[in-house]
């Protein structure tokens, strides 16, 4: 069995409660707001809701997975960074299909949820802040995909404003190739962090080394 990634034991502490903590946090208020989605029939919060699954599972994958040996990190980091490629190729086809067919915007709704993702992404960003330099590919992949739900669910609540009351729609729609490309990024930055270093080759010293020459 290989070794895991080396952190120093007050930094992994540190990380596993704040990994769990934001997972469990996360569970408690999707099932919250599912649970009011189910009771008002609101569709468009109940999809928001279930939504957070995704948050759930990446977390929870990393704090399943942090600490133990090198191979299971670098399978949980592959795998975070499919997911975040696969957002990435999500957020372009959800972008063709909202050209094609624009969606109409249930206002309290979409502010409800815009706010609140909000709210729990520059918290996560916030307790994460201080494992940011960390090149453990597990704390790397996560950190990465706090800075960007950060960007992205403040911009898309500035942009969903926007939309509301412009005539237009193509700053959603730029803002949404902005993030695909932010989703790519951070899946090659994780996989690029899996390769193995080249390892340092001693240079020997041909004067000790080399046959002596014959007289």
């Amino acid at each position: 069995m290989s070794e895991p990634f080396p952190v120093e034991a007050k930094t992994a502490r540190a990380y596993t409660l704040t990994i769990w903590g934001i997972a469990l946090g996360i569970l408690v208020f999707a099932s919250g707001v599912v649970a009011w989605a189910l009771a008002v029939g609101n569709a468009q919060l109940f999809k928001d809701g279930v939504d957070w699954v995704y948050d759930v599972a990446l977390y929870g994958i990393a704090a399943i997975v942090f600490g133990r040996d090198a191979r299971a990190e670098r399978l949980a980091a592959m795998a975070i960074g499919a997911v975040m490629a696969m957002a990435g190729l999500h957020t372009l086809y959800d972008l063709a299909a909202k050209i094609i067919t624009p969606r109409p915007i249930e206002v309290w709704a979409l502010g409800f949820s815009a706010g609140s993702a909000v709210v729990i992404a520059v918290l996560i960003v916030g307790v994460l802040w201080r494992f940011r330099g960390e090149a453990n590919p597990v704390i790397k992949a996560t950190w990465l995909s706090s800075r960007n739900d950060v960007i992205s669910t403040t911009g898309f609540a500035l942009l969903g404003l926007a939309a509301r009351v412009a005539p237009v729609r193509w700053p959603e729609y730029l803002f949404d190739l902005f993030v695909a490309g932010l989703c790519f990024q951070a899946s090659w930055a994780i996989w690029r962090s899996l390769r193995p270093k080249p390892a340092e080759v001693p240079v020997q010293n041909k004067a000790a080394t080399a046959p002596a020459a014959g007289l």
